[in-house]
């Protein structure tokens, strides 16, 4: 019998899961270091709008690192967290193109990518195979 073609793994870890966790570690990165920019020029004398935003986008941050690092070493906490953080922003994003209350500050240019790389990355961590991998 023909056996399907093996990709290939880096310690024991496909090139799915290799490829988003680097690109969730960059996301993560990226919002923190310009979530922090932001709060960094915004006058906190008064609390703007925009001060919501600037600490929604740490914590976002944060929370995609993290996530990242527990789906690196295959925790089912990695995952569902993933999932949960995506599905928040598809949302928060989904609300803000509608112009419905949302997050306050939220800038509506980077909505749709926003919203499309998260489908794609919720799409991703429900394949059969993969919740397999993290529910066994």
């Amino acid at each position: 019998m023909n056996k399907p073609p093996e990709f290939p793994t880096y310690k024991g870890r496909s090139i799915g899961i290799i490829i988003l966790t680097i690109a969730q570690l960059l996301i993560g990165g990226i919002h923190v270091f310009f979530g922090a920019l932001l709060l960094t020029f915004e006058d906190l004398n008064f609390i703007q709008a925009t001060v919501t935003y600037d600490v929604y986008t740490i914590v976002f941050g944060i929370l995609a690192a993290v996530f990242a690092l527990f789906i690196w070493n295959d925790k089912k906490t990695g995952r569902v967290g993933t999932i949960a953080v995506l599905v928040f922003v598809s949302v928060a994003d989904t609300l803000t193109l509608l112009d419905l209350p949302s997050i306050p500050g939220m800038p509506k240019a980077p909505a749709l990518a926003e919203i499309a790389y998260s489908l794609i990355i919720i799409l991703y961590l429900s394949k059969k195979s993969i919740r397999k991998k993290f529910w066994s």
